[in-house]
């Protein structure tokens, strides 16, 4: 961790309530890093470590931090 440069990263997270009542976060731009909470604060408590600990392991692994690019959102209705 010494020599991570401390640098402000921003990511897009997505929220899902989960069947046991808490959400489910996940973090499009970092593949693989699922976390979950209780609720919404502990849920936004818990990927934000999350996302610390795949930022610090990135590091020590000496591999690129991914930026995210631009993303966008919609919900789309569908008649069929």
């Amino acid at each position: 961790m010494k020599n991570f440069k401390s640098k402000v990263y921003q990511y897009t997270a997505f929220f899902e309530l989960n069947e046991n009542g808490g959400y489910t976060v996940t973090i499009p731009t970092l593949p693989g890093l699922v976390t979950e909470g209780r609720d919404l604060k502990d849920a936004k408590s818990m990927a934000e470590d999350a996302i610390r600990c795949y930022l610090f392991g990135l590091n020590k692994l000496k591999e690129a931090i991914p930026l995210e690019r631009e993303m966008a959102q919609f919900r789309l209705t569908v008649t069929i």
